[in-house]
């Protein structure tokens, strides 16, 4: 087999190489040999036909199916000779394609780029400092009075924080549109759910009144046909309900697997709970800002089959988070910036493995699992599972080694802390 080697731009490659006729007609012969005494063909008793026959019937389609494979075989076989590392597929050109001469063909393909992890000591990597008050405690326990709040029919006027359930039928220059009019349809003031010139008119609406109102669509507004124009609703509210909040007494924090039942404990175990959550947020930034540093440090050509595929995951893991909806009709370059980011930090990542030799720590992983394990109602089963599922534990293994690169990149990058409120961190991460 004879390869040559053209470099065609910084990470691009063409190989020409030739196959031997004898490569090629030899597997052609043998497997047209092995189905004489398989084909059924007229006139001809089984294992009888004439090897010229076969070769008539078969011969054009048995030479495809085997140039295919020789491709595949060749050019990985080509590629290692001359130790290029492949990214992707290539796209191959046969040159010379017919029964009895040389296979002659080029492959044209992206290589994974070579290149030096930069200088760590230039990044910056912020670390939230959290420090937790009893105002932060007195918040959340407000957040979950209100997860578990009543709502009360009231007769008076309806004010933000109440829920009001109204019939609207809506027009534009006199004509309905679609999604412009609901029955008994339930509206929370204040939740942000809805448009503020439609929260603003129900305000102050009793129950079994009638207005009204003019609601501007935001030029922002999802759907074009209304975007930036006024509607007319007609808005009746049938009832208005206030919110009722429990009691924290020994009821209501025995629901919360406080057995005790008393304050002290439901203030320790909640603040217990938002450190365990302040950690983990704190950790999610601080990798978030290594990321970002070893992105922006880097100047890479990317391997266009690699941002290719990565596009394709990309929109899938959109369809699933959409609940199955088709993104195919969406183009690609909608999902491109995010796919050229995984893929660039994927070959820093990998590089920095690599050239640093950063090995699975087991004891870290059997940590990792645990920990996961311990917020659940049976530890053992959920361990067990993982430890049964190879690429379950992987997610483990990978989530790791991510950590690993943190660390190794903390010790030598300027780490610089920033005071952070407790709900600016929660924000900041939702």
């Amino acid at each position: 087999m004879q390869v040559s080697v053209e470099t065609t731009g910084n990470i691009e490659r063409k190989l020409s190489i030739t196959v031997p006729a004898e490569r090629v007609d030899g597997e052609v012969d043998k497997r047209l040999k092995s189905m004489r005494g398989r084909v059924k063909i007229d006139g001809f008793r089984p294992g009888k036909v004439p090897m010229s026959v076969v070769s008539q019937q078969y011969g054009d389609s048995v030479y495809q199916e085997v140039v295919g494979e020789i491709f595949q075989s060749t050019f990985y076989e080509a590629a290692e000779q001359e130790k290029l590392r492949v990214a992707g597929m290539p796209k191959i050109d046969a040159t010379t394609l017919e029964p009895g001469k040389d296979l002659e063909y080029t492959a044209t393909f992206d290589i994974y780029p070579e290149f030096e992890i930069g200088d760590i000591s230039k990044m910056t990597v912020t670390k939230p400092v959290v420090k937790l008050a009893a105002a932060d405690v007195d918040e959340m326990i407000e957040t979950l009075r209100k997860q578990q709040q009543d709502w009360k029919e009231v007769k008076r006027a309806a004010k933000e924080g109440d829920l009001l359930v109204v019939d609207f039928n809506g027009k534009i220059d006199g004509e309905e549109f679609e999604g412009g009019a609901a029955q008994d349809f339930s509206v929370e003031l204040g939740a942000g759910r809805m448009l503020q010139d439609f929260e603003d008119a129900l305000t102050g609406m009793k129950p079994g009144s009638e207005k009204e109102a003019d609601v501007t669509f935001p030029e922002e507004y999802p759907a074009e046909n209304l975007k930036g124009k006024t509607a007319q609703f007609t808005l009746n509210v049938k009832t208005v309900s206030a919110p009722s909040l429990p009691k924290v007494d020994e009821d209501f924090i025995k629901k919360f697997g406080v057995e005790d039942g008393t304050s002290k404990s439901f203030k320790a175990e909640i603040k217990s709970n938002m450190q365990r959550e302040v950690e983990q947020r704190i950790k999610s930034r601080i990798k978030q800002s290594v990321m970002e540093g070893l992105h922006d440090l880097h100047e890479i050509d990317l391997p266009t089959s690699l941002v290719e595929d990565e596009i394709k995951q990309v929109r899938s893991e959109m369809e699933q988070n959409s609940q199955g909806a088709d993104m195919s009709s969406l183009p690609d370059d909608m999902f491109k910036d995010q796919a050229a980011r995984r893929v660039k930090l994927g070959l820093i990542v990998g590089e920095v493995i690599t050239k640093n030799k950063l090995e699975k720590d087991q004891a870290r992983v059997d940590d990792m699992l645990n920990s996961l394990a311990a917020s659940y109602e049976d530890p053992q089963a959920l361990i067990e599972y993982y430890r049964s599922d190879q690429q379950a534990m992987q997610t483990i293994e990978a989530a790791v080694m991510e950590e690993m690169i943190v660390d190794w990149v903390l010790d030598k990058a300027k780490v610089e802390e920033e005071t952070v409120k407790f709900t600016d961190l929660m924000n900041a991460q939702a």
